[in-house]
């Protein structure tokens, strides 16, 4: 018997019957195998399988959250399991990229549109169906120990810390794909930021005053002059403004927050930035981080609510010689 599963990938929940049903049928058909406890596995996008609700819960995680991507056979769930179970089940419980870190990043972007999605809102989660794609793909037939993403992710790295110019990052995907045929890759560096911006990676591109006297953002968005020297915002030739207009100065803006989430959505990096608090120095006389100097000491003695939570983030200043309150 043939068991329809096609509801698990209906975005708008909310106003959807056909997914309300499926959700009916699939908790009927998981009843019979809560533990003695009356416990079984969540295959909501949250959870993916690695935490246990009562029934009841699932119903409401299911429905918040959506179906997990990639599980396709609800071994955990009542369905017999076959030879190629593993095949067919390639997410966090079972599968080609068991122990692949990005499954908790993709979870920790998804998880902020289960709200709107599950009222029957504009669903979001389409712009993610790339990543997921690349998240679920063999980077090489028969290599199981990178997905597709998490080498692009990698990858993209190297060429930060090694400062790669995109023509050279270009050259190597072609070389690669030259050299392994069957490689699951992006073809340019383009491509490659745009899945990154798709994971809150991406940067803003800010016009700046040629002389550094004003951003042409917010109230100056729309000057063609600064406010401040009143020089031209675009580049001038000839005295005179070409045919398109292109900027003078470009600030690339990365902004903090995204950041700082992505650092808490795996379990490796979620643990470093607990550090300053689990792993600092018992040796009072021994100054190995800033968490123990007297700044830091004195900033928690002022800030005791803020100080309390250890996942809270400090951030600092490094101006490099340049004084910031100079004119």
């Amino acid at each position: 018997m043939t068991i329809d599963k096609s509801w698990t990938t209906i975005r708008r929940r909310g106003s959807s019957n056909e997914f309300w049903n499926g959700l009916q049928h699939f908790l009927q058909m998981a009843k019979p195998f809560v533990n003695d406890r009356g416990f079984i596995k969540c295959p909501c996008r949250r959870c993916l399988n690695n935490v246990s609700h009562q029934l009841e819960d699932l119903e409401s995680h299911i429905f918040q959250n959506g179906f997990m991507f990639g599980y396709n056979q609800w071994i955990h769930h009542g369905e017999p399991a076959t030879a190629n179970a593993g095949k067919t089940v390639p997410g966090p419980s079972g599968g080609i990229h068991e122990r692949d870190e990005m499954f908790d990043v993709l979870d920790d972007i998804i998880s902020e549109d289960a709200d709107e999605d599950a009222v029957g809102g504009p669903s979001s989660n389409e712009q993610y169906d790339d990543l997921f794609a690349a998240l679920r793909s063999e980077l090489y037939p028969d290599v199981s120990s990178f997905s597709s993403l998490n080498f692009l992710v990698k990858l993209m790295h190297l060429k930060v810390l090694n400062k790669w110019t995109n023509k050279s990052f270009d050259e190597l995907l072609k070389f690669l794909k030259l050299a392994f045929p069957k490689i699951d890759l992006v073809e340019s560096h383009y491509e490659a930021k745009k899945l990154m911006t798709k994971m809150g990676l991406g940067y803003s591109s800010i016009h700046v005053c040629k002389n550094d006297c004003a951003l042409f953002w917010k109230e100056n968005s729309l000057k063609d002059t600064c406010p401040v020297c009143s020089e031209s915002r675009w580049k001038l030739q000839s005295g005179k403004r070409p045919g398109k207009n292109v900027p003078d100065k470009v600030l690339c803006y990365f902004p903090v927050g995204p950041r700082l989430k992505r650092l808490f959505a795996t379990s490796k990096t979620a643990k470093l930035m607990r550090w300053h608090s689990t792993g600092k120095s018992k040796d009072n006389d021994v100054m190995r981080h800033p968490v123990d100097g007297k700044s830091w000491q004195e900033f928690d003695k002022r800030h005791p609510q803020f100080a309390g939570d250890v996942r809270n983030v400090r951030l600092g200043l490094v101006a490099d010689g340049f004084n910031p309150f100079g004119k």
